[in-house]
């Protein structure tokens, strides 16, 4: 499926070369809401992605700058996917989210619009929740603003310990 408003987004991201990474943060601005944080953890970060499939399209990576699953060390593994397991729970409570599409796009070949730096996706679903818009008239329908729901899946998110 096209999706074309993807593309400012790897842009600016640095997935094309240009700009900085998303992922990648100084302790300075870990407080800047245009970030879309939902929490910092020893070696992780969760963020709302900027540009999502659906409401509620939340991104975790590891804090270290690294595009391949054997770099990590195993208490990044170890804290990435128990955050992912971890973040599907508020994921189902605060969107109400009928089902999730949980998983990673390893290399620019596998999808990934910003390959040089890991992340999982954790996309809440419902029953009926696509439809021509997005592919037909680059518009995607989303029932509720990013800061309302930065702001409701931040206070779930905020509090787990992985």
């Amino acid at each position: 499926m096209f999706s074309p408003w993807r593309m400012e987004y790897v842009r600016q991201s640095g997935g094309g070369g240009k700009g900085r990474c998303i992922f990648c943060s100084g302790e300075a601005e870990l407080a800047d809401p245009e970030r879309l944080l939902l929490g910092v953890w020893q070696n992780t970060v969760a963020l709302l992605n900027r540009y999502p499939y659906n409401n509620g399209h939340v991104l975790i990576a590891p804090r270290r700058h690294v595009a391949d699953l054997w770099d990590l060390s195993p208490e990044e593994l170890r804290e990435l996917f128990s955050l992912v397991s971890l973040g599907a729970k508020p994921m189902r409570q605060v969107c109400r989210a009928e089902g999730l599409n949980v998983g990673m796009n390893l290399g620019k070949s596998a999808g990934a619009g910003i390959a040089d730096h890991l992340h999982a996706h954790i996309v809440p679903r419902w029953s009926g929740d696509t439809n021509f818009m997005a592919s037909v008239l680059d518009t995607r329908v989303l029932p509720e603003s990013l800061a309302e729901t930065h702001a409701r899946l931040a206070a779930a998110f905020g509090p787990l310990r992985p």
